[in-house]
């Protein structure tokens, strides 16, 4: 009987152990697993964010609901790169000379092939050329895949939100604004479901997305993530 007994006061014992463990474990483990999983998911937002500030500055300020109108734009889009050299000086300035009346000069020059009037300005080593330049190959890193944009890493297919409003201030000035996110139960889902629902309740509590975000389609944000 005696035997019984401290057989099962050792089982109890080891139970106790083992609770005390995951209660501490448990929320070291979980805020860890997510620590990995917010970096991925923050680079791809960042990624979505160069895109829609790159495909905006070549459509009147508007972004794009539409990720695959946004892949598409970043693997055939192009955009204007200007080659400068040489800088007005301060007498120029002063004399009246802007960069467009220099650049002016010297295309004038490049038509007529007389270049007097631009060596009189002094300007026969000031060079504005524009240069067009793959999207891809220039806000992203090499070998980059734009149609992974779309997709949320430990995500088991899903897609991230993305919308956009297009309105006008009080003023009446254009207001083009964007956001793209995804919820911790899309990514998190398969952790710890207590800590998670912890997480998801101090978020809520704060007023707070309960996910990452970047962007803000309520109030200009001038694109951040709320993880800035």
């Amino acid at each position: 009987m005696k035997t019984v007994i401290n057989l099962v006061l050792a089982a109890c014992v080891i139970a106790l152990i083992y609770i005390c463990y995951g209660s501490i474990m448990g929320p070291i483990n979980f805020d860890k697993e997510k620590a990995i999983r917010d970096k991925a998911i923050i680079a791809r937002l960042i990624d979505i964010r160069k895109a829609q500030v790159e495909y905006r500055s070549v459509h009147d300020g508007a972004y794009t609901a539409s990720f695959d109108t946004l892949i598409n734009f970043v693997k055939t889009a192009k955009l204007p790169y200007i080659l400068k050299e040489g800088v007005l000086t301060d007498d120029q300035l002063n004399n009246g000379l802007t960069e467009k009346k220099a650049v002016a000069m010297i295309n004038k020059a490049k038509k007529s092939g007389n270049w007097k009037e631009v060596e009189a300005a002094g300007l026969m080593n000031f060079r504005r050329d524009t240069m067009w330049v793959a999207v891809l190959d220039t806000i992203f890193e090499q070998g980059f895949n734009p149609d992974s944009m779309a997709f949320v890493p430990y995500g088991n297919g899903a897609k991230f939100e993305m919308a956009v409003r297009k309105d006008t201030t009080e003023a009446g000035a254009p207001l083009n604004l964007f956001q793209a996110q995804v919820a911790y139960d899309v990514y998190l889902g398969d952790l710890n479901k207590q800590e998670l629902i912890n997480l998801k309740d101090v978020q809520e509590k704060l007023g707070k997305y309960a996910g990452l975000r970047v962007g803000d389609i309520e109030q200009p944000n001038n694109n951040a993530g709320n993880w800035e």
